[in-house]
């Protein structure tokens, strides 16, 4: 049985109108296991960790904010509680949340289902709230809106088809969805954002587990085709990327580094070069060190002695002392010191202590969880 928790925050902006009978919402899931994300997910939703020093569920919810979306269901599991607490009722953003608890993970239409009473009879874009796309949603949301279609999803070509759902299409239109096809009729995977008429609740309400247990989305949109619903879909035309690995979350880090425009609200001294662009967050203090953008260095964080390369995102209340680090992710209240080997694509967790010898090496890529202790010897 769903749990749905209502919380209060100032009235939202009017919502885009949408294809259905009410406003056009917004349902964010932001459950699931994160196993491919691990030891990160041990102790934190997926969902939060960070992009650019901003969980990716915030982009999620932003984006939606943007194309006018502002009563939205966040879909929550056994992290829900961090979830809740990082989002809060939705006013940092513009928006009303409503947190809708998932009591398993059984499947993206099991998600739906267990919102319907949040949904109603309006139709809604679900955002799966792992995926990350750069520029954002709001051309698609548009086009939705201004054709007044009832179900639209979204595609974006891949480099290897067999392991995605695949859509195919005739006149714009699509008429099969293949889940990870040996012999794949394109190259347009199914993105993990769609657009749904209320109409899709009577499918899903048909729907039977997959051989996964689950109740696959792909299974419902596959329903709304036979039923002669009509599914648009638009490829999109910018980068998208499911934040599921390590290597996805530091492509997506890069990029959207890559858009940041320069700003110090902290304190340099005047021994530190700065190579743009650069962005240092209130409280912040570096000394002594040499930052080569694009980068951003998290509010009240100490850089010390310190190379702090391209690509590299350093959150809060950090400390760095005689470190080279590289297209990396550090993640809050961290502690990297002596480290003279650089440091490069690696992930960080929060509350890490990393710290090491004086002897020279090559560079090291690294994965470490919340609240790890490293120290190097001596060589």
């Amino acid at each position: 049985m769903a749990t749905i928790a209502t919380t209060t925050a100032k009235k939202p902006a009017s919502p885009a109108a949408g294809g259905g009978n009410g406003a056009l919402k917004g349902l964010v899931l932001s459950g699931g296991k994160g196993s491919r994300l691990r030891p990160f997910t041990y102790t934190n939703a997926k969902q939060l960790v960070p992009i650019a020093n901003k969980p990716v569920l915030f982009y999620a919810i932003e984006q939606l904010v943007e194309c006018g979306v502002t009563d939205i269901g966040v879909i929550i599991g056994d992290t829900g509680e961090q979830v809740r607490a990082a989002a809060g009722d939705g006013s940092q953003f513009g928006a009303r949340i409503t947190y809708i608890q998932q009591d398993a993970p059984l499947g993206l239409a099991h998600a739906v289902a267990t919102a319907q009473g949040f949904l109603g009879d309006s139709p809604f874009v679900l955002y799966l709230g792992d995926n990350f796309v750069l520029g954002g949603i709001k051309p698609y949301v548009d086009a939705y809106t201004a054709a007044g279609r009832a179900t639209q999803i979204l595609l974006h070509p891949v480099d290897n088809p067999e392991a995605f759902g695949i859509a195919e299409l005739k006149e714009g239109a699509v008429v099969r969805i293949v889940e990870k096809p040996k012999e794949p009729a394109s190259n347009l995977a199914v993105v993990g954002i769609y657009i749904f008429e209320p109409a899709v609740h009577d499918v899903i309400a048909t729907l039977k587990p997959s051989w996964r247990g689950e109740l696959e989305i792909t299974d419902a949109i596959q329903g709304l085709i036979d039923r002669g619903a009509g599914v648009h879909a638009e490829v999109m035309d910018r980068y998208w990327i499911d934040t599921g690995k390590m290597d996805d979350i530091l492509n997506a880090n890069r990029m959207v580094l890559g858009t940041l425009a320069a700003r110090n609200d902290g304190e340099v001294c005047e021994k530190t070069r700065v190579y743009d662009p650069v962005i240092i967050e209130a409280g912040a203090r570096v000394s002594n060190s040499v930052l080569r953008g694009p980068l951003i260095i998290g509010a009240d964080t100490e850089i010390t002695d310190s190379y702090i390369g391209p690509n590299t995102s350093i959150d809060a209340r950090c400390r760095i002392k005689g470190c080279r680090i590289e297209d990396s992710v550090v993640m809050e209240d961290s502690t990297i010191e002596e480290i003279h080997w650089p440091v490069v694509k690696s992930m960080i967790g929060r509350n890490v202590e990393l710290r090491g010898s004086r002897s020279a090496g090559g560079g090291y890529s690294l994965t470490l969880g919340d609240h790890s202790r490293i120290e190097m010897p001596d060589g």
